[in-house]
């Protein structure tokens, strides 16, 4: 391993895949940066070894995955899996982890491409043993072939009508589907017609999963209005409120899921400019039309920009990486145009539909801001909803002002699962717009690292990449 590189992306999901590839084919020298053990992000986790023998489990989506990884085995790229990115300086220093071991190397361009992450979800009970996100529960079936049985699914978005028909075809038993898309959105998204047409072939999939998950018996239950997980040690049940009334489903499994935001704590750290993007209800950061963000030599593909999907994931990604790749010189402007087009176009395509699901599946305000004041918002310090209220009532007005008051967002997962909902709160109780809110300041490193092994950093030898060009198996 270099010191130094030509480009370093970070994240090898869809969009970090396809920007390593675009730079090392050009003959830029990379390294690409994956905190997972393979390459495939999220979206396509454990595409070379799925835990599943049958492929219409997860369907072809899924598998749309195994072209990138191919194509990324085939180029010059330096892969260093199981790193856990901490730091990245404004002089484009990059500081990981591996096996307990850290390293620095830096680079002329960055590209992060750390993907989505799911919003918060803060209802009564979300904390027990046995309620997990959508995602987390797709995880283990994509990666061990596990399920938990009987599970009810809540929330709102494709992914949640996706995962639990994954389950079904699966063999798994699943006791309720729990929709909580408010009905106004579809008054709403039919104003965007147009726009949904333009997406129609995943219109007509969205409604086949649901007339599977029926045709299985499952039923679906749309118009919740509230949600409540029970239980005392673990989970027993799940209330749920439709028109007014509360009702009661026993399970041991709740999966939870309202949409996926961008994950900004790296870029946030940096100090890169954000800004709130009221369509998605979630902070952005700043990018141009090459994804490059207010710090020279930082851009960022997919997700973490603002959420597109899988779909637009590499297309931003060769984008971002052409951009890169002009301002090292190694192409003309004319050159990273005319290669940037037909992306450029497919990009049009899928980013009208996306209006359309951003308007469909825009979660309730009883789900983003908690009505409980024993509900907890902040899960790594045990902070509720009510002891925020109770500090804002004193004069607390922005989130740096909670840490310092409550240690809400001081924990090991440094605000990602309360960032959003501590400024949502605040929006409510001080009737402000969420942009004059603001976002806690994070500071690097953004992952737990120990002392030691800081101290040690400049003894420590660098790991061994994988050479995709070479023949080896999946790390």
């Amino acid at each position: 391993m270099k010191r130094r590189y030509d480009v370093v992306v970070i994240g090898a999901g869809p969009a970090g895949m396809a920007a390593a590839t675009t730079c090392a084919n050009a003959g830029a020298s990379l390294l690409l940066l994956d905190e997972q053990d393979a390459p495939g992000g999220q979206v396509y986790r454990s595409i070379e070894q799925p835990g599943l023998v049958d492929r219409d489990v997860l369907g072809p989506d899924y598998y749309k995955g195994e072209e990138l990884v191919q194509d990324l085995r085939r180029s010059q790229v330096e892969y260093v899996p199981s790193a856990t990115v901490w730091q990245v300086s404004p002089e484009r220093e990059i500081a990981f982890s591996v096996n307990g071991a850290s390293q620095v190397v830096s680079a002329r361009q960055v590209i992060l491409a750390t993907g989505a992450q799911e919003r918060p979800f803060p209802i009564q009970g979300w904390t027990l043993p046995g309620v997990m996100n959508v995602g987390a529960a797709q995880i283990l079936l994509k990666q061990s072939g596990m399920v938990g049985e009987g599970a009810v699914f809540a929330g709102t978005g494709p992914l949640l009508y996706l995962t639990a028909r994954q389950y079904i075809r699966a063999g798994a038993t699943v006791t309720a589907v729990l929709d909580t898309t408010p009905i106004s959105n579809y008054w709403r998204a039919l104003a965007r017609g147009f726009d949904g047409l333009s997406g129609w072939e995943s219109l007509r999939k969205g409604l086949q999963w649901k007339r599977e998950i029926r045709a299985a018996g499952v039923p679906i239950v749309e118009g919740v209005t509230g949600l409540r997980v029970r239980g005392d040690r673990c989970v027993r049940g799940i209330d749920y409120c439709q028109h007014g009334r509360w009702l009661h489903l026993s399970t041991d499994h709740v999966f939870l899921h309202q949409g996926v935001v961008p994950n900004i704590n790296l870029t946030q750290s940096m100090r890169c400019a954000h800004e709130w993007f009221p369509r998605q209800l979630c902070w952005r950061v700043v990018t141009d039309a090459w994804g490059r963000t207010s710090l020279p030599g930082v851009a960022v593909a997919g997700d973490a920009a603002d959420i597109a999907g899988a779909a637009c994931a590499p297309h931003r990604g060769v984008i971002a990486a052409l951009g890169a790749l002009q301002q090292l010189g190694r192409i003309s402007n004319q050159d990273r145009d005319a290669s940037a087009a037909p992306h450029r176009r497919a990009l049009a395509r899928e980013e009208r539909f996306r209006r359309f699901l951003d308007q469909l599946f825009q979660p309730s305000e009883s789900f983003l801001v908690p009505r409980g004041a024993d509900v907890l918002v902040c899960r790594c310090e045990e902070i509720s909803a009510g002891r925020l209220r109770e500090v804002i009532a004193i004069g607390c007005e922005g989130p740096n002002h909670l840490k310092s008051y409550t240690r809400c967002g001081m924990g090991p997962c440094q605000g990602r699962m309360c960032g959003l909902t501590v400024t949502q709160v605040l929006a409510a109780e001080l009737d402000r717009p969420p942009a004059a809110i603001g976002y806690y300041r994070l500071r690097q490193p953004i992952k737990p690292i120990g002392l030691g092994e800081l101290a040690a950093l400049a003894q420590v030898e660098a790991p061994a990449p994988v050479a995709f060009r070479s023949k080896v198996g999946a790390s």
